[in-house]
């Protein structure tokens, strides 16, 4: 979740930080990449493949112990060996436990007649049952300000009372720094040590413990200087806890980096514990609710900018690297999103329907891939880039929000961009494309988007099993292509004579179920055989046949072809 503030501009002619990203014009005229050469040398490793996106985030922590929920925790279960990072919003929010879009309470803390404390942790166990008991770690995001625990300014917030609004607490009332710290403290220390007790040392010591989300905005109603006194206040409870606890923050969005900064000369001065940093990048957000005909086209054809995040990247990395101490400490990019915000979809806004097709998760794959080559030249490396999405409750089929599933428990497309990625091996191979852009071009970006390409992500397991992740695609949802680019793949150096070969395939045709829901003519009642159908193509789908080939000393040339947009996934399994 990220500022919702209006711009003025759909879009800006350079790339700079800010809060409000920039969104990306259509531009029909676009040149097209005609035809790539992918060459993977399958003995050159370089080093581990960091699983940076291994981890998801979102608003409603109420729907995470839904059975809706819970099965879709542990399909991401299935995709990692390790389990993912998640990172829920609000757990000490007050309130019902009652779940809407943007908004969820866990309920935590209460004060008696005379102000004494007492903590309710009846909805914190749901929720972290589910995580836990998937297979999954928490990135447990330490806010907002319960209503007992609120300052008197507080009271200074009101609002209009409608059929849609609760009070002021839940219109943002909970963004104000508690009223006491002593409080606080123990509500932290409280905190850690039910988990600590119902979890175990060893499993709490592997989660990552942040304080409060986007304190550059309206998320944080105080200043600067009472957020950086209450992380001292939240680090120190929670090391009296959990000794080996990992504490960090400050969780900024794309526009904070002074508050990011100041924050690290505060935590440096005062030699403040600080196990990792994070911020937040979004590549678009397109004009407010457009209260327009459901079928009506977009005002203005926009489109995300991957540019625009990688370059977010970079500069919060770079000034973390300004502090020597800092310098090996992971960055945790826990919102690294496309478009801003979650719970908005094409009927808000046409130019959020990229959430629902092939753009997306290949978007997603390239997007990944790009943060990897950050990291192999920057001194800041990223270690976890948090996907914010979930799924929403009482949606219409493909609304077109950030979220895996759709009315129906229908698989969106962009889950099969994390069904490819689960399948890369451990080790990362020398893998280039003549048709590639590199992110050495943001020292020289005009602040375009990232034009058409055809790029490769490679791997090798332990069995010798290489995997070579290629598509085409560019920041531009409406352009599209007559004919598909021709790409040869030549993987060099491999260990075996005889490999077997298998070719996943996601476009428009293959691994979507939107394209088959469309087919039927977009049902919002789809009948029996008709769900039957649109979640026969939710999968990850094989392109052709498994084939077993002879290698060439070694060598192997395979040629794809790419629609626009496409990813192909190439396995090359060694034959037994």
């Amino acid at each position: 979740m990220t500022q919702s503030t209006d711009t003025a501009a759909a879009h800006v002619s350079r790339v700079t930080l800010g809060p409000f990203p920039p969104a990306a014009p259509s531009d029909p005229h676009a040149p097209h990449v005609e035809r790539a050469h992918v060459d993977v040398d399958a003995s050159a490793t370089q080093g581990p493949l960091t699983r940076i996106w291994e981890s998801i985030g979102y608003d409603e922590i109420n729907w995470t112990y839904t059975p809706t929920g819970k099965r879709l925790l542990r399909t991401f279960a299935e995709l990692s060996g390790g389990g993912y990072y998640i990172r829920p919003h609000y757990v000490f929010c007050s309130g019902s436990g009652f779940g809407i879009p943007h908004w969820g309470s866990g309920n935590v803390y209460h004060e008696d007649a005379e102000g004494r404390p007492y903590y309710d942790f009846s909805i914190v166990d749901q929720v972290y049952d589910a995580i836990v008991g998937a297979g999954h770690h928490v990135l447990v995001e330490l806010g907002f300000t319960p209503r007992d625990l609120l300052p008197p300014e507080a009271a200074e917030l009101t609002v209009v009372p409608s059929p849609t609004v609760y009070t002021a607490y839940e219109a943002g009332a909970w963004g104000y720094p508690p009223r006491d710290y002593d409080k606080w403290a123990g509500l932290v220390a409280a905190h850690a040590r039910h988990c600590l007790e119902r979890y175990g040392e060893a499993e709490v010591s592997t989660w990552l413990w942040e304080l409060w989300n986007e304190p550059d905005i309206y998320y944080w109603r105080g200043t600067p200087q009472q957020y950086y006194e209450l992380y001292t206040v939240t680090a120190r409870a929670i090391r009296e806890v959990i000794p080996r606890a990992l504490v960090g923050g400050p969780a900024v969005t794309s526009g904070g980096l002074e508050f990011l900064k100041g924050f690290l000369d505060y935590t440096s001065r005062r030699d403040e514990p600080l196990d990792f940093i994070s911020y937040h990048t979004k590549g678009c957000r397109f004009t407010t609710r457009e209260y327009r005909p459901a079928d009506s086209p977009p005002t203005e054809r926009l489109s995300p900018m991957s540019t625009k995040m990688l370059y977010d990247i970079r500069e919060f990395n770079r000034a973390i690297a300004e502090h020597e101490r800092y310098r090996d400490l992971p960055a945790i990019v826990d919102e690294c999103d496309a478009a801003v915000p979650a719970h908005f979809g094409r009927y808000d806004n046409r130019n959020y329907e990229f959430q629902n097709t092939e753009y997306y998760p290949v978007f997603q794959v390239k997007l990944m891939k790009k943060i990897l080559d950050l990291n192999a030249r920057e001194t800041v490396k990223v270690r976890l880039a948090t996907s914010w999405s979930f799924y929403f409750e009482g949606e219409r089929y493909f609304e077109g929000t950030r979220a895996f599933l759709t009315a129906g428990g229908v698989e969106k497309p962009l889950l099969n961009a994390y069904r490819m990625l689960s399948l890369l091996g451990d080790e990362r191979l020398s893998a280039t494309s003549d048709a590639a852009w590199s992110v050495d071009e943001l020292d020289h970006t005009d602040g375009s988007s990232m034009r058409e390409e055809v790029d490769v992500l490679a791997s090798r397991s332990q069995d010798g099993t290489v995997a070579a992740l290629v598509w085409r695609h560019t920041d531009d949802q409406y352009q599209t292509s007559e004919r598909e680019t021709p790409v040869r793949v030549t993987i060099r150096n491999l260990a075996h004579s005889t490999v077997h070969v298998r070719h996943y395939r996601i476009d428009a045709e293959h691994s979507n179920s939107h394209t088959r829901w469309k087919s039927l003519g977009s049902p919002q009642d789809p009948t029996p055989e008709e769900l039957a159908h649109i979640k026969a193509g939710q999968g990850l789908e094989e392109l052709e046949p498994a084939r077993t080939i002879e290698t060439d000393s070694g060598r192997v040339v395979l040629d794809i072809s790419l629609p626009l947009p496409a990813a192909s996934l190439l396995i090359l399994k060694p034959a037994r």
